[in-house]
């Protein structure tokens, strides 16, 4: 009896002490739930008062700039090579110039008021007006323009003005935070956040603009941003807020780019103490080697950067290289894009020698190039009615040859090649971007000047065959390959 009671006894205390250690149990997890609550709430306090501080810091530095250019209007068909062939300059009287105005921003980056944005939104600007935050305005002069990487500096008459500092563009990292800060329609200071989508984007063609090695961002960059700053979450400026993807129907898609700051961060204070950059140049125009080239240039693979078009008195020249020269190493360093190569020759100083190799012919042949400061390049500055004959294989592009007249119209600073007149829609040759008023210099490595020599060449191909073009357009030399086709 006495067993049977302590019994129950026992196992009524055993079944209270559970009790009371799940009850301690869920105290202490509520009590700790707690603490970690706070601890959130707390890190994205943070984050939010850094970046308020960030745009506190940065936005007194970045300013508006205003600018009206005088552009001509008129129909779409004037500059049209075979239109003006026929009509002459009959409807030069429908021009007019009237003034187009263009908004943007742009960050102070010297107390001596030189502001760095984007090229674009100065390019042959008339007047350009600067507007800092505290809403004084000044002129704004051109001190110097780089369209080609699509950054420029103007200068304001001020001084003791708030500055940003320059962060590091090759330390970024893809999901990195980054803030823009800018005008977007006119709307003063205007911050939005992002994160960093991608780095060393492939070439973007923008507006007729390319764009290489781009920082891609998803923070909300709108018209009126460009020329702003991207800034990483130490408050440093990373890029330069340039553009965005916008579908067919205009809207926006949440793709911004911005240029890496390191792109003018190296060339900043020779601009402010000089007045110019001084690049170095080898003096070749090149491109990319796709399979195509390498195929008709008879290489076992890919590789390298193809020279199009060799500079009159440059240091290439000098020292021989030619056009249709495949360049594959500078200073014992592959080189396998046009990129590559430009940023090696870059970083090579002026005047110091570069040990080229190249591929001519199937030989590899090393030439010692002396590396020189850029310059402006200058180039030298008959009716006859087409021919057209039909073959086995479709080109997609109809052409005739290059009379006196027809290289007037078009500018040329000689009389030769071919002039395509149209271009099939579709086509191999749309698809690589050839376009009527382009001049083929050369098919398959060989001159051609006539419609005899043409169908010579064409006459051979069989449908899936590699046509190789050496075409003139804006007085530069381009290799195109396209693809020829068999006709029903």
């Amino acid at each position: 009896m006495m067993k049977t009671k302590l019994l129950k006894i026992n196992r009524n205390f055993i079944l209270a002490t559970i009790l009371i250690f799940f009850l301690s149990l869920s105290w202490v997890q509520t009590v700790n739930a707690e603490p970690q609550q706070d601890k959130s709430y707390l890190s994205l306090e943070a984050l939010s008062d850094s970046i308020a501080d960030i745009a506190e810091k940065v936005g007194p530095a970045v300013v508006n700039i205003d600018t009206i250019r005088m552009v001509k209007t008129d129909f779409p068909f004037f500059d049209d090579p075979i239109f003006r062939r026929f009509f002459g300059r009959e409807f030069e009287e429908f021009r007019r110039t009237i003034p187009q105005k263009g908004t943007g921003s742009g960050f102070i980056i010297n107390q001596e008021g030189y502001i760095l944005t984007n090229e674009h939104l100065i390019h042959k600007a008339e007047e350009i007006r600067v507007t800092l935050s505290d809403e004084r305005e000044f002129v704004g002069k051109v001190v110097w323009p780089d369209e080609e990487s699509d950054w420029a500096i103007v200068k304001i008459e001020a001084d003791h003005l708030p500055t940003v500092n320059l962060g590091d563009s090759s330390k970024l990292r893809v999901g990195e935070i980054v803030i823009a800060i800018g005008n977007p329609y006119r709307i003063q200071q205007t911050v939005t956040m992002g994160v960093i989508s991608a780095l060393d984007t492939i070439p973007i063609n923008i507006e007729g603009h390319v764009y290489r090695n781009f920082i891609q961002t998803d923070t909300a960059i709108n018209p009126g941003n460009s020329g702003g700053p991207l800034i990483n979450v130490k408050g440093e400026v990373v890029g330069i807020n340039t553009a965005i993807f916008r579908s067919f129907q205009g809207i926006a898609q949440g793709i911004g780019f911005a240029i890496p700051i390191n792109v003018a961060k190296k060339d900043i204070d020779e601009v402010i103490n000089s007045g110019k950059v001084r690049k170095s140049w080898l003096g070749v125009y090149i491109q990319e080697v796709t399979p195509e080239i390498a195929e008709q240039f008879k290489l076992p693979k890919a590789k390298g950067v193809l020279v199009s078009q060799v500079i009159k008195d440059s240091p290439a020249e000098k020292v021989g290289i030619k056009r249709g020269d495949i360049i594959i190493e500078v200073d014992n360093q592959e080189v396998n894009s046009p990129d590559e190569l430009q940023n090696k020759i870059r970083s090579i100083e002026i005047g110091k020698m570069a040990n080229i190799k190249i591929i001519r012919n199937g030989e590899e042949i090393s030439l010692m190039v002396k590396i020189s400061e850029m310059l402006s390049e200058g180039l030298e500055e008959k009716e006859e009615v087409s021919k057209e004959k039909v073959f086995s294989v479709q080109t997609g592009i109809k052409v005739e040859e290059v009379t006196p007249n027809i290289a007037k119209e078009l500018g040329l600073p000689w009389v030769k090649g071919l002039v395509i007149t149209e271009v099939t829609p579709g086509s191999s040759a749309d698809d690589m971007g050839l376009q009527r008023g382009d001049v083929i210099l050369e098919v398959n490595r060989t001159e051609v000047s006539s419609i005899d020599e043409w169908e010579e060449i064409i006459s051979k191909l069989e449908p899936g065959d590699t046509l190789l073009l050496l075409k003139f357009r804006n007085r530069h030399t381009y290799y195109v390959p396209i693809k020829v086709e068999k006709i029903d």
